[in-house]
């Protein structure tokens, strides 16, 4: 069977493939090789032991990752996906086989510098990433926050703060009829609102195979498109329902001699499994996390001694613990069966049929076809149980509070005029739900689709890109309302209300009223009669971002400012206070403190991001955190519009890019067209794409950059066999003795690369113009070299060694040597995301100290690297000037 992997012009893949099986190894390879490091950092999050190589800030997640028994869970339900649908299991060990090939040939400096190797993707893998990505995406801690909140405060805080809290994630969505459109065929658009993630969470991808053909949207590590798909005959889309599907129960444990006991219904004491597990944490002493379950679910918080804090019980009662149940850890189903089936859809009924036997998380569904069918629907998994458990923690041993069947899935209707908008609002799913996000968003975009008779693809970043935020109005009619402000407020106040409520990158209003939004926000928060709520409970740090008083007032601001009353404060003196306090700060202009901050696994050195248009309650949606930060860590993770006259004219676009290799062309050339509204056109004919070709011109780069009038420079991992013959000639030139290889037979240069290809420490590549070979660079951590032993090793430091091929026939080259290395400059210090570039030539190497002074680095001083001799290694004693360049120097 025959594979071929196309590319277009954003580096997206194209995968062609004789069968679904061979298409799904295709698809798990190129996310590999694209995605290496993002597909090991989430099998790791999916495993809990992302702590082993991220150290002690992941420690949090990994042991709540353990006693929600994650891994357990994915295990069982490929599993029982084995037994009911032996064809889907064997096409997720396809994707599986193709991700384990991809990684043994990713690039490795895209993981050598974190410290994480890749490892071995099991079949159940797929399967782990899927439920770690969601298990907290019905937001279940909300339950925490409204124990806490009735407990404080009283059962009306509930109403009161209820809003799209810290933890949840949303989406816009919307379908238009053909009755509403320029081709009298129907329109599907949206965008998933989730965490902006460097690589991003939606990886673009075209899967072609005798059985189908389909462009979409693909969460990496799972195979297929679930989300977001188009057949060519039928799309769909989704959004997140804001279902309630999980639950928590306060737990009575206790020991016994044979382990732990949890009270149950009936009020007998049932044995609960229990065992312990080490995790492991970098530059720490492994943890030990005991991992209990009873006839609920998995103890999440607490165990039978409590607490460490939380709630306490009376004398003589047991402590209390709190268990989690979720439907995948009951019914062993994680709804993979629905991926196949969506892929080989022809028509909405084929979608409808699909997902049926969808899971988690709960979405709401659109999808229309080419013959007029439209689907507005529910898909997923909701118990059907006593009301006091969507709310908040239910006792265990209490009985009615059990699980006794599921949830029908509701229907939606397109309204008389031929569209649905789905926007996380109350509506179709609202049965399903406790909290739901304010409706200003579908409103919104439901006014501006009624503003146009007939709508087109190309029309729809209009939408995308609104800025008018819906919910100021309470803010502002309480700015209208003060009298007696000093002249500075007065005048803020009178160009607030005079604003045109759009949340502009450029909007001097929209800065100013965000400066008094927080400040009302952090005068609210601190008020004494929210003081018991401003310090939560010892429950684990992974729940604390929905038990902070702070986010919760700020997103439910709107809320707390129409309230007839609120526990005795006065609102118009903190109105009064926050805008005399904007008023004596300089403003400048919205995306001066707005700026995208991509969640980053390995952060590195921090770098302000683009300014950004938007807020929490605008179409576009760029969440941030009044009162606390401007900075914007959620928004539309990806847009798209799939038309269904003809499939060319869709498109779309994510915040980064295709590829999730620092350097690469395709990691962030897509961030110019998200950041203005543009989109990429969907392309789908194979003919307009390049294939990937065999042999060394199909490696792909770790980095690549256009030099005007010198070329494309692109830095390949170097293949020690493929490219001994180059490396061995260079090496062996006269000119090349201070490299340390002159004498060395083709044999002995390719073993010396082979070897270093095995260390996590020391790369080499190759460096090509525009398909020539120009130079040999090798990047090491001084660190883990012996230069390390020779100066003080500094956090952020990567040393090189370079070797430039030799001129050609034409002798000198004005320039040339500059143009590479500030290429390379790029590479180490962006790409790589390091401080400092330390170099370590031989004091004799007169034209190479020279020319990296040129360069802007800064001599240091002289010293002797020592003789290392050791199996596989020999370096003799160098006598070597060092030389640095600092980051700041070099991109100033």
């Amino acid at each position: 069977m025959t594979t071929q992997i196309y590319r277009d012009t954003w580096g997206i893949p194209h995968l062609r493939a004789d069968s679904a099986d061979e298409l799904a190894r295709a698809q798990g390879r190129v996310t590999a090789l694209d995605r290496g490091r993002q597909l090991e950092v989430e099998r790791h999050r999916a495993q809990g032991t992302s702590a082993a190589f991220l150290g002690v800030t992941a420690l949090p997640w990994d042991l709540f990752a353990r006693r929600v028994r994650l891994d357990d869970t994915a295990r069982r339900c490929f599993a029982a996906l084995e037994r009911r649908d032996p064809e889907t299991a064997r096409w997720v060990r396809s994707y599986v086989d193709g991700v384990n090939e991809g990684l043994t040939s990713s690039s490795a400096p895209e993981f050598a510098k974190s410290g994480l190797l890749p490892g071995r993707w099991e079949p159940w893998t797929p399967l782990g990433v899927w439920l770690a990505t969601h298990i907290l995406f019905a937001g279940f801690p909300a339950k925490l926050w409204r124990e806490e909140a009735i407990r404080q405060l009283g059962p009306d805080a509930v109403g009161l703060f209820a809003a799209d809290g810290p933890g949840t994630s949303g989406s816009n969505g919307w379908l238009v009829s053909g009755e509403r459109t320029t081709t009298g065929k129907a329109l599907l658009a949206g965008d998933p609102h989730r965490f902006i993630e460097d690589p991003g969470v939606y990886q673009q991808v075209h899967l072609s195979c005798p059985e189908f053909d389909v462009v979409g949207l693909t969460v990496p590590g799972v195979p297929g498109i679930a989300h977001f798909g188009h057949t060519g005959t039928v799309a769909w889309a989704i959004t997140n329902a804001m279902a309630d599907y999980q639950d928590l129960y306060r737990e009575r444990l206790r020991r016994t001699g044979a382990g732990v006991e949890a009270l149950g219904p009936d009020g007998s004491w049932r044995r609960a499994v229990r065992h312990t597990e080490l995790v492991e944490v970098a530059g720490e002493e492994p943890v030990e996390v005991e991992v209990i379950e009873t006839e609920r679910g998995p103890v999440v918080i607490g165990g039978p001694e409590g607490l460490d804090g939380g709630i306490s019980e009376p004398a003589g009662v047991p402590p209390l613990a709190v268990s989690l149940r979720y439907p995948p850890r009951v019914t062993e189903d994680l709804g993979f069966t629905a991926l196949l089936p969506l892929l080989r859809a022809r028509r909405v009924a084929d979608v409808d049929r699909a997902f049926d036997d969808w899971a988690e998380p709960v979405n709401v569904v659109q999808a229309a076809d080419t013959e007029g069918g439209l689907l507005h629907r529910v898909a997923g998994r909701v118990p059907l149980r006593a009301e006091a458990n969507r709310v908040r923690l239910v006792p265990a041993w209490e009985p009615g509070h059990e699980w006794h069947g599921w949830h029908e899935m509701p229907r939606g209707e397109l309204t008389d005029d031929g569209i649905a908008v789905m926007a996380n609002q109350r509506g179709t799913a609202t049965p399903l739900g406790v909290e739901f996000a304010p409706p200003h968003r579908a409103d919104r975009i439901t006014e501006l689709l009624a503003g146009r008779a007939r709508w087109s693809a190309a029309d729809m970043p209009a939408i995308h890109m609104d800025t008018r935020l819906g919910s100021a109005a309470p803010l502002l009619d309480h700015l209208a309302a003060l009298t007696d402000l000093t002249p500075a407020a007065s005048a803020l106040r009178e160009r607030l209300l005079a604003w045109d409520r759009r949340m502009d990158a450029d909007s001097a209003g929209a800065a100013a009223f965000a400066a008094v939004r927080g400040a009302v926000v952090r005068r609210l928060a601190a008020h004494p009669a929210f003081a018991a709520l401003t310090e939560p409970p010892a429950y684990p740090e992974v729940f604390l971002p929905w038990l902070a008083l702070l986010p919760r007032v700020a997103f439910a601001l709107e809320h707390l400012l129409r309230a007839r009353e609120l526990y005795g404060i006065d609102r118009t003196e903190i109105v009064r206070a926050a805008v005399e306090e904007a008023a004596g700060t300089p403003a400048g202009v919205w995306g001066d403190t707005h700026r995208l901050t991509p969640w980053r696994a390995f952060p590195g050195t921090p770098t302000p991001g683009p300014g950004l248009s938007g807020d929490h309650d605008c179409v576009l949606c760029t969440s941030s955190v009044p009162g606390l930060t401007d900075l914007s860590a959620r928004g539309p993770a990806a847009r798209f519009v799939w038309d269904l006259a003809r499939r060319e004219d869709s498109l779309w676009v994510v915040p980064l890019g295709a590829s999730g290799v620092p350097g690469s062309p395709h990691h962030q050339d897509q961030l110019p067209m998200w950041l203005k509204g543009d989109m990429a056109p969907v392309i789908t004919d194979f003919t307009r794409l390049e294939p990937e070709t065999t042999g060394p011109s199909a490696r792909r780069p770790v980095h690549e950059q256009h030099v005007d009038g010198f070329g494309t420079i692109r830095v390949l991992p170097l293949d020690p066999t493929a490219d001994a013959e180059t490396v061995h000639r260079w090496v062996s030139e006269q000119r090349a003795a201070f490299w340390g290889m002159n004498g060395l037979t083709r044999a002995q240069v390719t073993e010396i690369y082979a070897h270093m290809e095995t260390l996590d420490t020391h790369h080499a590549h190759l460096v090509v113009r525009d398909d020539e070979p120009v130079g040999l660079l090798q990047t090491y951590d001084p660190a883990a070299d012996r230069v390390g032993d020779c100066y003080a090793v500094e956090p952020g430091d990567i040393g090189i060694h370079l070797l430039l091929a030799p001129a050609g026939p034409d002798g000198d080259r004005p320039g040339w040597s500059a143009a590479v290395m500030g290429v390379l400059a790029s590479y180490v210090l962006l790409g790589l995301d390091r401080c400092r570039v330390v170099v370590d030539p031989d004091v004799r190497n007169e034209k190479a100290i020279a020319r990296f002074l040129r360069q802007g680095f800064v001599a240091g001083p002289e010293v002797v690297l020592p003789e290392i001799d050791i199996p596989d290694v020999f370096l003799p004693e160098k006598r070597a000037q060092l030389a640095f360049l600092p980051r700041e120097v070099a991109f100033p």
